[in-house]
């Protein structure tokens, strides 16, 4: 039997028993390096069996986590001994880099079979990156029930709530009473096997309402849903954004929400597992795209990884010799007073350093909606405040320290000021360039961080030596 053989025919991996943390996780539910080093040794010697009695007792999120731990050419072997355990669940749950590899190894009729145990989601996440021929392979062995649901949800945009949704959930007619809801669970199969509310529609199928499982299940049976449910909902369109979709969920504090298309009929739902993961995603994306890094992930391949940071360090690179195109304007000064030389990466480092904290500070709360044109004035007055202020308190700092060090009361006095104008040039480029490339659409994320540190290099080393040139050749 192939690697294939074993990942399609896989049934659910069991929970996890009451003593596998101690033994196998650590206080952070991360895999204990003992265990993980312990499963690999019985698969390299040929013991299948008893690096399957260690596998089986954990949750496939964790199986997922033993083999994106294992090396690249460990994991063929990984796999193949542990036939039976893992399951489209643990396949749903690895990273992308290491499920295209594993999926890379199947035939097209054995990712059908996986996807169509799937949720809709998962099985969207599974099949999108795929290549195009590959992609149309798989959906012409899926279920046509099961294939109609994930071409539709490719059809959306990628990352949009239409791709994030699940098709199966749980909708009833407004004149329904509290008896045929409960009937209607009890003998439908065609329901998720999670959710938390029924979502109440009139025959137009647009969504009217909600009403929690719990509160359904204390109810007479005659109790009409129209007088039981709940009429405010937030309802999600289907080509929203899924950062967006994560801002509805935290700031609502929802469970479920119900996606509708264009014409508001309801066509899906979300639930709050799927917003965890996105939060988490986004939020290390913004991360890893402020310094340029890419996604920074560690099974994305070399290459790609080299592609993506060296485009950046050579932009940083082109910044670079703009800074240094400055100091070469005041060689002269530079000559007469070589002690510039040293003070001056001090003006430089000090307003990049206050800068990316500005920075930063922006950029999320953009990301988070904290930030809008309602209160963007407001925001730029803080930030200068601030600055004036870092500004102020760092100046008087290198005043009295170069002054005790080197005795000069003028170039002292220089310094100080340097700062000053550095640290207020860093909080207003802090928050003007992420506000300027956000209005023109381009993520902020990406590419603030060379403007920024461009304009504090430029404006750190041009304000400390131009004062320099007018001050101490008086």
């Amino acid at each position: 039997m192939s690697e294939s053989d074993h990942i399609a025919a896989a049934p659910p991996a069991a929970p996890p028993q009451d003593s596998t943390p101690n033994e196998v996780m650590d206080e952070e539910t991360r895999l204990r390096p003992e265990f993980v080093n312990k499963v690999l040794d019985a698969v390299e010697a040929g013991d299948d069996e008893t690096a399957r009695q260690l596998v089986q007792p954990l949750h496939p999120a964790d199986v997922a986590d033993l083999i994106e731990l294992a090396r690249a050419d460990e994991r063929e072997g990984l796999v193949k001994a542990l036939a039976g355990i893992v399951s489209p669940d643990v396949l749903a749950e690895l990273n992308d880099y290491v499920r295209e590899d594993l999926l890379d190894e199947l035939e097209p009729q054995q990712v059908a079979d996986i996807a169509g145990q799937l949720d809709t989601d998962d099985a969207v996440a599974l099949i999108e990156d795929l290549g195009r021929d590959e992609q149309q392979a798989v959906l012409e062995r899926m279920e046509p029930d099961d294939r109609a649901a994930v071409e539709e949800a490719l059809s959306y945009p990628e990352e949009s709530a239409g791709r994030l949704m699940q098709r199966d959930l749980c909708a009833v007619p407004e004149h329904w009473n509290v008896g045929q809801v409960i009937d209607y669970l009890r003998s439908t199969k065609d329901l998720p096997d999670d959710f938390w509310e029924v979502f109440v529609v009139n025959p137009s199928h647009h969504p009217v309402g909600t009403c929690k499982l719990s509160l359904i299940l204390r109810m007479p049976r005659k109790t009409l849903v129209s007088d039981i449910m709940q009429r405010e909902q937030t309802l999600i369109p289907v080509d929203m954004d899924q950062e967006d979709v994560g801002l509805r969920f935290q700031k609502y504090a929802l469970v479920s929400a119900a996606v509708v298309d264009e014409n508001g009929r309801i066509v899906g739902m979300i639930t709050v597992d799927d917003i965890v993961h996105i939060i988490q995603q986004e939020a290390g994306e913004d991360i890893t795209l402020l310094s340029g890094a890419g996604e920074g992930d560690i099974n994305e391949p070399i290459q790609m990884t080299v592609r993506t940071r060296v485009v950046w360090l050579v932009i940083n690179l082109g910044a670079t010799i703009c800074s240094a195109s400055v100091v070469g304007a005041f060689q002269g000064e530079i000559r007469r007073y070589a002690i510039l030389a040293a003070l001056m990466p001090i003006v430089s480092a000090l307003g990049g350093n206050a800068g990316t904290q500005t920075l930063a500070v922006v950029v999320r709360a953009l990301a988070t909606n904290q930030l809008t044109s309602a209160n963007t004035a407001w925001m730029l007055f803080r930030e200068f405040r601030i600055a004036i202020a870092n500004g102020i308190a760092l100046g008087i700092v290198g005043a009295l320290g170069s002054f005790m060090v080197l005795h000069d009361l003028k170039l002292s006095l220089v310094f100080a000021m340097a700062l000053v104008i550095n640290s207020l040039v860093a909080g207003l480029v802090g928050v003007l360039v992420p506000l300027t490339l956000d209005k023109a659409r381009i993520d902020p994320a990406v590419s603030s961080a060379v403007f920024v540190t461009t304009m504090t290099d430029v404006m750190g080393f041009f304000s400390f030596l131009g004062l320099a040139a007018l001050i101490l050749t008086r």
